[in-house]
């Protein structure tokens, strides 16, 4: 209760870090404590739900994997869908808050990308049109990366940034704190690019596979000579597509010069194409 206090305009960051111990002291601490905040995040009173989604920051950043798991289940994540659908919440929930509580989710979909439920809750309210699109997290809103973070992420491989992060996440200075949100963006760009180029890798690879395999099957046809003028275009128009993917892979393998897997995986799909590509002219100069 004094942590969300309504009547004050400033977080009581003691209240706060005291809560965070509590959360972590008790075995069921976690469970009980998103239960009070989910409560408290559907308030009618603004500065309560807003004082309450700073709690609830705060514990996913001190809080550690007991409350990560228990935060990432459905039974919590549809109490903040609550506050955005107009079925329940949504038509009194301040525009403020209901920002505030997209942003969060958002924040969560990119530094826990493991956790399917809250990707998957993401993704109901953009295909719902409760979101519209991605939001961008504003520079006086500090959204610490959280503890432990997802394996790969640029903060763990780059110790540089991770230092200057921490040093700038104890600053009590409004200038620091805002060059850690910047350097918080940053990353998430990061890590948004780098998921675009895995989405963009195995999309290729897999179109080259089905294509390669239809390829294969209409070339024994039409060494049989039995394929007909419909599936001469397909195979014609397979091919056409086929060639238009090879600039595709070597741009790809340009990418992935630093992922040794990936990089195989991509070499192998080039090497498919251009076996399909040189039997394709092979078998129609043939015939």
């Amino acid at each position: 209760d004094e942590a969300t206090d309504p009547s004050i305009s400033e977080e009581n960051w003691e209240c706060i870090q005291r809560f965070c111990d509590q959360v972590n002291a008790d075995m069921e601490g976690p469970s009980f404590a998103l239960r009070l905040l989910a409560h408290k995040i559907q308030s009618p009173q603004e500065g309560e739900a807003l004082h309450a989604l700073t709690v609830l920051e705060t514990c996913v950043n001190n809080c550690g994997g007991r409350f990560h798991s228990e935060m990432a289940k459905f039974r919590f994540l549809n109490e903040l869908i609550k506050v955005l659908s107009p079925k329940y919440y949504g038509i009194w929930s301040s525009e403020k808050v209901k920002s505030r509580v997209t942003e969060v989710i958002f924040s969560w979909t990119v530094w826990f990308p493991q956790e399917v439920k809250i990707q998957d809750a993401y993704q109901m309210l953009k295909k719902q049109g409760i979101v519209k699109e991605d939001p961008k997290l504003p520079e006086d809103k500090i959204l610490p990366p959280p503890s432990p973070r997802p394996q790969n992420s640029v903060f763990d491989t780059d110790e540089e940034k991770s230092k200057l992060l921490a040093r700038l996440l104890k600053s009590s200075h409004p200038e620091d704190l805002q060059a850690a949100n910047r350097l918080i963006q940053s990353v998430i760009k990061e890590e948004q690019e780098k998921a675009a180029q895995v989405s963009r890798r195995v999309n290729t690879i897999s179109e080259v596979s089905e294509n390669v395999k239809h390829m294969d099957e209409l070339l024994e046809t039409y060494r049989r000579h039995e394929l007909s003028p419909a599936d001469q275009e397909t195979l014609q128009a397979l091919f056409q597509r086929c060639e238009k993917l090879r600039p595709l892979l070597f741009r790809l393998a340009s990418e992935a010069v630093a992922d040794e897997e990936a990089l195989a995986d991509i070499l192998q799909a080039n090497d498919k194409l251009s076996r399909a590509l040189g039997q394709y002219r092979q078998v129609v100069a043939s015939q």
